[in-house]
């Protein structure tokens, strides 16, 4: 096998984002992965410890983990089997079979599919390939600001990086990296939308708490509980982590946004750490007194997203408008 999956991704400055903060943003463009997220990242990883010896893996995934994983098996020529629920679009099954994987879809939301995986790792004696709970991956994940450190350089260090939550893998990645790094006064902005707000839910309750359902339609941000180590690191003194979230509405905006500006089009999921930037939250954050007046470099990781086409986002817009 190649020593990783991943591809060292480019670190971009954005002109037009950075007049909109008024400090220079640069960004980590994930979605130039080979499976269109960061999640390679860490799934490779992953694989690559558990799975050299394996029947075949199994991920409970309606979106980028599920591709990162089939990716990762065909490249390992292992069988994949992705299990998603029926709220994924059809594009990503399509995609997922074009992978060379066998897709199950499996109840309504992404707790139903990984119900069936977990099973089908007893029963069939597949390698179990966890979304984002797992420390494996968080160690893949990484790599991103590892990466961004050797592209800054020794005397440039970021004044926040903003990062878009699920279930919290690419969080305790990023953590993990700024550790990696000695970067960990560099504030973490993490960014969800209203209706999957796991994190912040639970940083409200000051406790994990699982979320009665999914309402936003950034499905790739639907788990319905995050992942205890993301929390607990919201918890501890050592770091600064600010959780904030945004409507559906502001993440299409921004996708839109983002698409006019850099013409790269990536999933709503992706657009909750763009929004941070184009709704002025950012500003508000410093007006607050949360964020210095004068920040350094904002660092966006543009964590990317395969379950998006021009189809979709006219669907998603005519769905937020109604």
């Amino acid at each position: 096998y190649p020593e990783h999956f991943h591809v060292n991704t480019p670190l971009l400055e954005s002109i037009s984002m950075s007049k909109h903060v008024g400090t220079t943003v640069f960004l980590k463009m994930e979605n130039s992965q080979p499976s269109g997220s960061f999640k390679i990242r860490g799934i490779g990883h992953l694989c690559q410890q558990r799975a050299t010896q394996s029947k075949g893996v199994v991920c409970s995934s309606g979106g980028n983990a599920g591709m990162a994983a089939a990716y990762v098996a065909r490249k390992m020529g292992l069988p994949a089997t992705i299990v998603v629920p029926s709220s994924t679009p059809q594009l990503v099954v399509q995609r997922l079979k074009d992978q060379g994987a066998t897709v199950k879809i499996v109840g309504k939301v992404w707790d139903d599919a990984n119900g069936e995986a977990l099973r089908l790792t007893e029963t069939e004696g597949l390698t179990y390939v966890p979304p984002f709970d797992d420390p494996l991956l968080w160690q893949g994940h990484a790599s991103i600001i590892t990466e961004v450190a050797a592209s800054l350089g020794p005397v440039v260090k970021p004044g926040a990086v903003l990062v878009s939550v699920g279930g919290g893998g690419l969080l305790c990645g990023v953590i993990q990296g700024l550790k990696d790094v000695g970067w960990t006064d560099v504030p973490i902005i993490a960014m969800e939308t209203v209706g999957a707000d796991c994190l912040n839910a639970a940083v409200k309750a000051g406790r994990v708490v699982t979320l009665d359902d999914i309402t936003s339609e950034a499905k790739c941000l639907g788990a319905k509980t995050v992942c205890k180590k993301a929390f607990e690191c919201t918890q501890s003194s050592e770091l600064t982590i600010i959780s904030e979230l945004v409507t559906d509405q502001q993440a299409l905006h921004a996708v839109e946004t983002f698409l006019d500006e850099e013409r790269v089009l990536v999933e709503l999921a992706c657009g909750a750490s763009l929004a941070a930037v184009y709704s002025g939250l950012i500003r508000r954050l410093q007006d607050e007194g949360r964020l210095p007046t004068v920040l350094g470099p904002l660092l966006v990781i543009v964590c990317g997203g395969s379950s998006i086409d021009m189809k979709q986002l006219a669907n998603l817009k005519h769905k937020l408008q109604t």
